[in-house]
């Protein structure tokens, strides 16, 4: 009699999760972003149909397809006008078909041109004021594109702290036009005040300027419902980053707007408060002030 082999299990392969697809398709789209990949393409490289790839991406990583593709774009249009490229070359670079398209990309995200941004912004007017909030006074900047900066003042003589509040303006926007001007800001210091308040009426624009990296992060942070918090590691791996948890410190730390983007939702990974660029007892106050709501 023929002695039967034994049974061999077969090894079994676990079946890729939604998550695991829209991981492999934002590597893809991170590898061919230049070549302007459609939602079908991104769709077939994570192996999922067109529409339930669509709904999937936008519940894991909280954007469209498309608006990830365009985020990629604008990240690397970014950098390479830091790096003195022309509007032409860094349009034909990132695999747009002319200036046109980086013009009608920077000015729906950014809110303003290629150009401005490559230059430094010469010649955008910047006006600032004083705002009274429940967490102390802050400088509050804007052009007519949107909100530029919100800083909350430092304890000291008023002129100083509103100096040292303006440093950064200055920095971000070196060849912008600053000047005070209280009543056409009147408007959106108030929504500003009302926020802080606990009484959100209507959406702000932001005008931000920052490193790629820096956009990412505070990209993840507008997504941070009121009242949740996060750990700087967790921020690194919603950006596709891990490990990168100190450098999302420092984008953290570089944020221009205080509490539009809520950076003080950003706690240590052993839940210990941490820093905050306006002082720990602020960051207490505004967690407080969102946790009571």
């Amino acid at each position: 009699m023929t002695a039967l082999a034994p049974h061999m299990d077969r090894p079994t392969v676990a079946p890729l999760t939604d998550l695991d697809r829209i991981a492999r398709a934002i590597a893809f789209a991170g590898a061919r972003y230049p070549a302007q990949p459609s939602v079908a393409d991104l769709a077939a490289a994570a192996g999922l149909p067109p529409t339930r790839f669509a709904r999937a991406f936008r519940a894991h990583a909280g954007i469209t397809p498309k608006s990830w593709v365009q985020h990629l774009t604008l990240a690397d249009a970014r950098e390479r006008l830091g790096r003195s490229a022309t509007v032409l070359e860094a349009s034909y670079a990132v695999g747009l078909s002319g200036p046109s398209r980086l013009h009608d990309l920077f000015t729906t995200t950014e809110r303003m041109t290629p150009g401005e941004y490559r230059s430094g912004a010469r010649g955008l007017r910047i006006g600032w004021t004083v705002v009274a909030t429940p967490f102390g006074s802050a400088a509050l900047a804007a052009s007519e594109r949107g909100v530029c900066a919100l800083a909350f003042l430092e304890d000291g003589p008023h002129e100083a702290a509103l100096e040292r509040g303006l440093e950064d303006l200055r920095a971000r926007w070196p060849r912008a036009v600053l000047a005070r001007d209280d009543g056409a800001l009147a408007a959106t210091a108030a929504e500003i005040h009302a926020r802080l308040s606990g009484r959100r009426r209507s959406p702000l624009a932001l005008v931000l300027s920052g490193t790629p990296f820096e956009t990412q992060v505070w990209e993840a942070l507008l997504r941070l419902p009121e009242g949740a918090v996060t750990s700087y590691g967790d921020v690194a791996d919603a950006i596709d980053a891990p490990g990168a948890a100190r450098a999302v410190g420092q984008a953290v730390g570089a944020n221009p707007v205080a509490v539009l983007i809520p950076c003080h939702r950003v706690l240590r990974a052993n839940g210990a408060l941490g820093g905050y660029r306006w002082g720990e007892p602020r960051k207490r106050a505004l967690l407080a002030a969102e946790w009571s709501r």
